[in-house]
């Protein structure tokens, strides 16, 4: 578009849109800004920290280069990390099911014509809120986190009996803390119900009118519609297993921090070994429970893939058409040509 004054200017395309952009990359700016100096550099520093042997003196910390020893060191020399890391990683997998199962059963049971539905989910939510930290320390020292009916003591009796230590243990604590891994559930239930409001009533009323059960309903509706909500509900369970307090790998990350044979190196040296672990077992999660894609989908997908390939060799005939039209119509010529010269 020109300008009428000046026919030789031209007015810039994308003004508007331009100027939204910048808007949103000032809105974004204090995010970024946040995150590069609390996350991006901490993570660099941490990295150098964990290459060196670090000395605090009082002229500040002092640096030896060690380069991986501190990573080698913590296989070869520190068994308090793979035996708690065993038992963290035992006891991850089996919180996960238990964790998850129990947030969607009551999220199902809330997100019915229940009376006092607000107040029931304000009970499920406030663990989240009251027992963390100090709170969640004094329940567990007091026994607050297992059940009274539980006899705990002949629980782990019968499993020492039957299985390995390294079996045996985590499953131990599991049944020592399970009122507390329930504790753990409340966000789950929150993302279960946000899921479940979200499902189309319609759906329940023709599977009624065809016949269907409520169990019908759960297995081919229910279930099928929130199977993403499924994935992110174990991936945040690792995450927040990872980092609770009631962990022994940040207690001991935390200890070793401090202590006078591990250091500020070492330390931070765990604690990416630690963070590696973490995206494996994440990786995991999310491998066994990523949805594959619905049958018409991938029909769909194969069609169209089928379609590309008819038009992808209907070209190529083409083009050997014309190559072949050409090739005769230049014999034709030059025989003409010859003809005509005969005569």
């Amino acid at each position: 578009m020109k300008n009428k004054k000046n026919p030789q200017k031209k007015y810039k395309p994308g003004r508007l849109k331009a100027r939204e952009d910048r808007m949103g990359y000032l809105f974004v700016a204090p995010w970024i800004v946040g995150a590069v100096i609390f996350v991006i550099y901490p993570l660099f520093q941490s990295f150098w920290f964990a290459l060196n042997n670090i000395k605090l003196t009082p002229r500040g910390r002092m640096y030896t280069f060690v380069g991986i020893r501190n990573f080698t060191n913590i296989w070869a020399e520190d068994p308090d990390f793979v035996t708690n890391l065993q038992s963290y990683l035992t006891e991850t997998i089996l919180a996960i099911p238990i964790i998850v199962v129990f947030a969607l059963i009551i999220a199902m049971l809330l997100n019915g014509n229940i009376k006092c539905r607000g107040f029931f989910r304000l009970i499920f939510f406030l663990p989240v809120i009251i027992a963390s930290g100090p709170v969640m320390n004094q329940l567990t020292d007091q026994g607050a986190a297992t059940i009274p009916a539980m006899d705990v003591t002949m629980i782990e009796q019968l499993l020492s009996q039957y299985l390995p230590g390294f079996l045996a243990d985590p499953i131990s604590s599991v049944f020592s803390n399970f009122v507390m891994l329930l504790w753990y559930s409340g966000i789950q239930i929150l993302l279960f119900l946000a899921a479940l409001q979200k499902i189309d009533g319609s759906l329940y009323e023709a599977a009624k009118i065809d016949g269907g059960s409520g169990w019908e309903c759960f297995w081919k509706i229910t279930l099928p519609t929130i199977k993403p909500m499924i994935l992110l509900n174990a991936v945040y369970t690792v995450v927040f297993m990872s980092n609770n307090e009631q962990n022994d790998i940040i207690n001991l990350i935390y200890t070793t921090m401090f202590s006078v044979d591990g250091g500020y190196g070492y330390a931070s040296a765990m604690a990416w070994m630690y963070s590696l672990i973490e995206l494996v077992l994440i990786g995991v999660v999310a491998f066994l429970l990523a949805g594959r894609k619905d049958v018409y989908e991938r029909r769909a997908k194969r069609y169209r893939r089928e379609m590309r390939h008819m038009a992808r060799v209907e070209k190529k005939l083409e083009r050997r058409r014309l190559r072949h039209e050409a090739k005769f119509r230049k014999e034709h010529e030059k025989d003409a040509r010859a003809n005509r010269g005969r005569v």
